[in-house]
C-alpha cells in the first residue's frame, strides 16, 4: 500500500499517471483503507506547513475536488480524511488532506471524471473477470497498476486490458524507463515519447517521389486502347 500511497499522493495528485482509483478485493476496502491511512501518515505527518505536501493548483480545481467529496458523501459513501497532525488547513491554503472514498456509486463525479487530486475512491470486485470489466468499462487509461503474484491473473490483465503503460507491483516507474515508449491510447491520448519514440513522434517524415523520364504512367493514361488493356491485364494478374 505504501507504493499506492506515494503514486497517488505525488505533488498532490496532480500528475497524469496518478491512481484514479484503486480495485481490491471483496471485503478488503475496509482493511485496505486503514493501511493506507497509516502509509499516509508515515509519508506526511504532517500537512499544513509540510514541503513535501503540496497545494492544489488553483482554488477552482480545489473547489472541484471539494465538490466531489460532499457529492460522494451526500450519496452514502463512505468518507476518510487523513489528517494525521489533526490540523487547520484553512481555506487559502489550498491544501486538500488525504481523502479515500468506499462504496462510491459509479455514477459519481469521482468515477466519471479524472480526479487529478489527494482523493482516492476503493473499489471492491468480486473476482478477477469483474476487476477487467471495470476498467474496460471506461476509457483506456494513461497508466495501470498490477499488484500481485499470480501470473495468470497480471497475464490476463496484460492481454485482456488496454492502457497506455503498466507497472506491475509498483507505480509510476514504466514513465521513468528510457528504454520503453511511454503515452496514451485513445482518450489518454496517442503517441508516445522517449528516445525514438520520441523521435518519431515530434517528426514528420515526408515522402518524396521523383519520376524519371521513362514514364509508366503515360500508358495509363486516355485515349485507351488494346495497349492500355494488355497492360491493365498484367497488372490485374501480378496483383
Amino acid at each position: 500500500v505504501s507504493s499506492v500511497a506515494y503514486g497517488k499522493l505525488l505533488n498532490a495528485g496532480q500528475t497524469c499517471i496518478a491512481p484514479d482509483y484503486l480495485l481490491v478485493p471483496k471485503g478488503q476496502a475496509r482493511t485496505v483503507a486503514a493501511k493506507l491511512a497509516i502509509a499516509v501518515a508515515r509519508l506526511y505527518p504532517t500537512l499544513r506547513d509540510n514541503p513535501d505536501y503540496t497545494a492544489i493548483i488553483s482554488e477552482r480545481h480545489h473547489q472541484r475536488l471539494r465538490d466531489m467529496i460532499v457529492e460522494a458523501r451526500d450519496a452514502g459513501a463512505d468518507i476518510t480524511e487523513i489528517n494525521p497532525a489533526g490540523e487547520e488547513l484553512g481555506a487559502t491554503s489550498r491544501k486538500l488532506p488525504p481523502t479515500l472514498v468506499r462504496n462510491a456509486g459509479s455514477n459519481l463525479r469521482l468515477m466519471r471524471e479524472e480526479i487529478f487530486g489527494p482523493v482516492l475512491p476503493i473499489v471492491e470486485y468480486a473476482g478477477i473477470d469483474e476487476a477487467i470489466t471495470h476498467v474496460n468499462g471506461a476509457d483506456r487509461p494513461l497508466a495501470l497498476y498490477w499488484f500481485g503474484r499470480d501470473s495468470g491473473n497480471r497475464q490476463r490483465i496484460l492481454h485482456e486490458t488496454v492502457a497506455g503503460g503498466v507497472t506491475i507491483n509498483d507505480c509510476m516507474l514504466h514513465l521513468v524507463q528510457e528504454n520503453q515508449p511511454f503515452g496514451g491510447v485513445g482518450a489518454s491520448g496517442m503517441g508516445a515519447y522517449h528516445g525514438e519514440w520520441g523521435f518519431r513522434t515530434f517528426s514528420k517524415e515526408k515522402p518524396v517521389f521523383l519520376q524519371s523520364r521513362l514514364s509508366a504512367g503515360a500508358m495509363l493514361r486516355p485515349p485507351y486502347g488494346k495497349t492500355f488493356e494488355r497492360l491493365f491485364g498484367l497488372l490485374r494478374h501480378i496483383t
